[in-house]
């Protein structure tokens, strides 16, 4: 029997060379603008500052990291196939404290000297030549340590993203600086593999999502609801970041 081919995933990078503050949010010509006001729909913060960190300034004092986040969206499709379009040379710092001063964090906390709290060059994380877009949030005093107050944090962060993400859809492909394939493919009578991928679902904030509206978004299926039953995903879902690591 032949080879099937079940699901096609295309992902398209535009890699950004530049990023400023602007009235309109725009990419052209690996250039990123972004809009510098944030709007809060949440009573549990306080304030939300931004600030673009360029490539190599990283002696900074920062709050805890709560996460860094690739700018990805869905052009075509659903996470695991269609069209991916995605950034390159940048990511998203979201760091997070409230006013009586306790960091944002589960098991231990990062906050500090940047350069010396957040490794770089490593999968997952800034490169020393990436820009960083920094959001640190501030929430209000005397409430609950509890996940509602995390995911207010995320929440308010990806909305700003999405922002971005309005504009990376409507980039024309043709110009992308990189183009990549990839199929999910039934082999009949090959050796079926399985890769088993723990992810952590505990406490009151340890959490993840699946199945995202956006790859790496936010306001997917918790795996603490999901009580850590067992999830099944195909390889381009995860390629296509079906799996979103919170605090």
């Amino acid at each position: 029997m032949t080879e099937k081919q079940v699901r096609r995933l295309a992902i398209r990078a535009f890699h950004i060379g530049n990023v400023r503050f602007g009235k309109k949010t725009s990419i052209d010509h690996g250039e990123l603008t972004i809009h510098p006001e944030i709007a809060n729909h949440s009573e549990k913060i306080a304030n939300i500052s931004l600030d673009i960190i360029e490539p190599m300034d990283h002696d900074r004092e920062i709050n805890t990291i709560m996460d860094i986040i690739p700018i990805s969206t869905k052009v075509v499709g659903r996470l695991g196939e269609g069209v991916t379009h995605t950034l390159t040379g940048v990511y998203m710092m979201l760091t997070g404290v409230d006013e009586d001063g306790r960091q944002m964090h589960e098991f231990g906390a990062s906050n500090g000297n940047m350069k010396e709290k957040l490794k770089r060059n490593r999968a997952g994380t800034p490169s020393d030549t990436d820009y960083i877009i920094h959001m640190d949030v501030l929430l209000k005093g005397g409430q609950l340590f509890d996940r509602d107050l995390a995911n207010a944090c995320f929440e308010v962060c990806d909305r700003y993203i999405q922002e971005i993400r309005k504009v990376l859809k409507q980039t024309d492909g043709r110009v992308a600086t990189e183009s990549h394939e990839y199929f999910d493919t039934i082999r009949p009578g090959k050796t079926k593999v399985v890769l088993i991928k723990q992810i952590a679902g505990q406490g009151a904030m340890y959490d993840n999502q699946l199945f995202m509206p956006e790859p790496s978004g936010f306001g997917g299926l918790s795996i603490i609801d999901m009580n850590n039953m067992p999830v099944l995903l195909s390889p381009n879902e995860y390629r296509d970041g079906a799996i979103r690591a919170l605090v």
